[in-house]
């Protein structure tokens, strides 16, 4: 399983892998701090002001968990910016990795897993769901899809196989539009053509065997 990478990072190839284990698993498995991580990681660096204003929570409640997801590594402040009273906070550049085979059988593990797993797919659906929601000129609405294929039948290596097509496309795309805009920049530059400006994308990826009639 994939977590959506972090925000901009060198144009090289893609980010690098932080593969999550127990430690980091239960530290991050909150409904609040992986929010609070989304945001860092789709608009930048931000302050505890700011989201407690985005989030509709109290500055404490905000500035404790930045500070647990700081002493964890999936945030770091950015220095140079910000004062000692108003430090500003960035994601860390790096793709986080769950094999969820590592925790099958650590039950000090599974809740955390439950809940990690369940804001995650929670996060994907809001964000289809706000796309869908909003104004988009005929363009990107054309552009956009929310597509599914259900009559493929794999083995558990062709699916492997087929996701990492999947991702050696995407990482193809992400190194030709120089790997995205600056994270702290709130303006969208010109696409390599220049004839329409460029916009930051999700591109979200669910596969998985499904149990057929006889065997639920």
């Amino acid at each position: 399983m994939t977590d959506a990478p972090a925000p901009a990072h060198e144009p090289s190839g893609p980010p690098p892998v932080r593969r999550l284990d127990a430690r980091s698993l239960r530290a991050l498995a909150h409904p609040l701090r992986m929010r609070v991580l989304e945001l860092l990681t789709l608009d930048g660096p931000d302050t505890a002001t700011g989201l407690c204003r985005r989030l509709g929570e109290n500055t404490g409640t905000v500035s404790w968990h930045l500070r647990h997801l700081a002493d964890h590594g999936f945030i770091e402040e950015e220095t140079g910016r910000g004062t000692r009273r108003e430090r500003w906070w960035r994601a860390v550049a790096v793709s986080r990795r769950l094999d969820t085979t590592e925790f099958r059988d650590d039950p000090d593990s599974r809740g955390a897993l439950s809940v990690y797993v369940h804001e995650l797919v929670q996060q994907h659906f809001h964000q289809v769901a706000g796309y869908l929601a909003e104004d988009w000129d005929t363009a990107w609405r054309d552009a956009g899809t929310v597509t599914q294929w259900h009559d493929l039948r794999l083995t558990s290596d062709q699916l492997a196989s087929l996701n990492a097509e999947l991702a050696d496309v995407v990482d193809r795309h992400r190194a030709a539009s120089g790997a995205g805009r600056d994270a702290e920049s709130e303006e969208s530059y010109e696409g390599r053509d220049g004839d329409a400006a460029a916009r930051p994308v999700i591109i979200q990826l669910q596969s998985f065997p499904r149990k057929e009639r006889g065997e639920r």
